[in-house]
């Protein structure tokens, strides 16, 4: 009798064909699925870290405020045309500050800067309908502080951006504080709390809420 000969199926091939098919399409989805779920970690990590990143800005900005009586009265006639001032309500902040960081070393600037704070249309063509918190920088302390300088993003994304300020004297918050005013002239809050809104990654409002110090809340002095 003829020895039989090895070998496989047809059947037994098929069904391995089909084995090595589903293993195959199960790592394929396995590994796409992983790839989803990174970008999405990472997207989540990317915007808490600009939150932290804004967040942390505005404490040291604000932390950095002032305002000064050492300018030039004829020059500077009333106190809308002083070139330093703390002006904030509920959802804007406008201040000159000591925060300033020159990028060059032969920058004519200085570390005095206008900043302002708000939350408005974005500025990217592409993100219609989005509104971003916005940093309005200004290096050159001149009259007119809501006017001039640069704006940009600060965080993308934001819903509103809230401000109080801390009464030391009534011990109470308040949702506006101007040094335009005589009565404020020569004081700033001690405090300042700021409450960020921002759209979590379940599509939900959250609101973030931090505090900054004020280090200088009263006037500079004119030099005697």
């Amino acid at each position: 009798m003829n020895a039989r000969r090895g070998g496989f199926t047809l059947m037994e091939v098929v069904i391995a064909i089909s084995i090595t098919a589903f293993i195959g399409v199960v790592i394929g989805v396995s590994f796409n699925t992983t790839i989803v779920n990174k970008d999405v970690i990472e997207g989540q990590a990317e915007h808490y870290r600009m939150l932290r990143t804004a967040m942390n800005r505005m404490v040291r900005e604000i932390g950095g405020a002032y305002v000064s009586d050492r300018y030039d009265s004829k020059r500077y006639r009333d106190a809308y045309d002083r070139p330093t001032n703390f002006v904030g309500n509920r959802d804007k902040l406008l201040f000159t500050t000591f925060s300033h960081q020159r990028l060059y070393s032969d920058a004519k600037e200085s570390d005095q800067m206008v900043v302002e704070y708000q939350v408005k249309s974005s500025n990217d063509p592409k993100a219609k309908g989005r509104t971003d918190l916005m940093r309005r920088e200004k290096v050159l302390l001149e009259e007119r502080m809501e006017r001039g300088g640069s704006e940009d993003s600060l965080f993308e994304g934001a819903k509103k951006i809230e401000f109080q300020y801390w009464n030391s004297e009534r011990k109470q918050w308040e949702d506006e504080w101007d040094t335009r005013r005589t009565e404020r002239k020569a004081i700033l809050p001690t405090r300042v709390k700021i409450t960020l809104t921002a759209i979590d990654e379940n599509g939900k409002e959250v609101r973030y809420a931090t505090q900054a110090r004020i280090m200088l809340n009263t006037e500079l002095p004119r030099y005697q």
